[in-house]
């Protein structure tokens, strides 16, 4: 009976702190996101140039398409898909956690120190503390996408929202990895600032346009591959010749 008892409770105990944990993560985004409305026109500007700036990339990537109409069995509309897929993961993903790309200059500099005398789970405080405010563009051109391009039915929502959750969490994941080189080598902002942008970059490529060493090096220093390879692969319409 004791047993029972201490079992219960102790899974009680674990729904209690979950839910505390849930009702921080939530507290945290309800006040980034009061803190960027105190800047309405910044935060409105700032998204809307980011949403131009993807629109302009598909402008270019357009113009390819319309000399060569497929590269590698990569039509337009598999590009526009990849472009919001990576565009969409990479909004939510910092918007709800925006420091995550921030993390060797937060070691480096010190600012550690303030989240380690906090009450909470270390990394997950680290990266709710902060919003961005562009990526909000991102995400909102990564939905527009799915409007134009997206299979417009239920298993295609819910394939296009499983393309965006891969997407995030591999730029979460990958950019936290090169983020912890701060531990090791001290000042490591360049380095892991330049493998982010080369994460960023190498997303929005079709990943069969690749060989040898160059595929190599995007499934492994530079896992960019894994996104146009798992998430795109769920949402491409083969028809039995690719």
């Amino acid at each position: 009976m004791s047993t029972a008892v201490r079992l219960s409770g102790g899974r009680g105990s674990r729904v209690r702190r979950a839910a505390g944990i849930l009702r921080y993560v939530l507290t945290c985004w309800k006040l980034n996101l009061a803190a960027a409305m105190e800047y309405r026109a910044s935060f409105f500007m700032l998204a809307v140039m980011m949403f131009v700036n993807n629109c302009i990339w598909l402008v270019f990537w357009a113009i390819f398409f319309a000399r060569f109409p497929a590269v590698n069995g990569w039509d337009l509309r598999d590009v526009m898909l990849l472009w919001g897929i990576s565009a969409g993961g990479f909004g939510w993903s910092n918007v709800l956690f925006g420091n995550y790309p921030r993390i060797a200059p937060i070691v480096a500099n010190g600012e550690l120190d303030v989240f380690l005398t906090q009450p909470k789970p270390l990394l997950l405080g680290v990266l709710v503390s902060r919003m961005s405010l562009t990526a909000m563009g991102d995400f909102l051109f990564g939905v527009a996408i799915y409007a134009l391009a997206g299979e417009h039915t239920l298993i295609g929502a819910a394939k296009y929202a499983l393309g965006l959750l891969i997407s995030g969490l591999l730029f979460l994941f990958v950019t936290l990895a090169a983020g912890t080189l701060a531990f090791f080598f001290g000042q490591a902002e360049g380095m892991a600032s330049q493998l982010f942008n080369g994460l960023v970059a190498l997303s929005t490529y079709p990943t069969d346009i690749f060989k040898g060493t160059a595929r190599i090096v995007l499934f492994t220093v530079l896992p960019a591959g894994f996104i146009s390879y798992a998430p795109i692969g769920l949402l491409r319409r083969f028809d039995g010749t690719t």
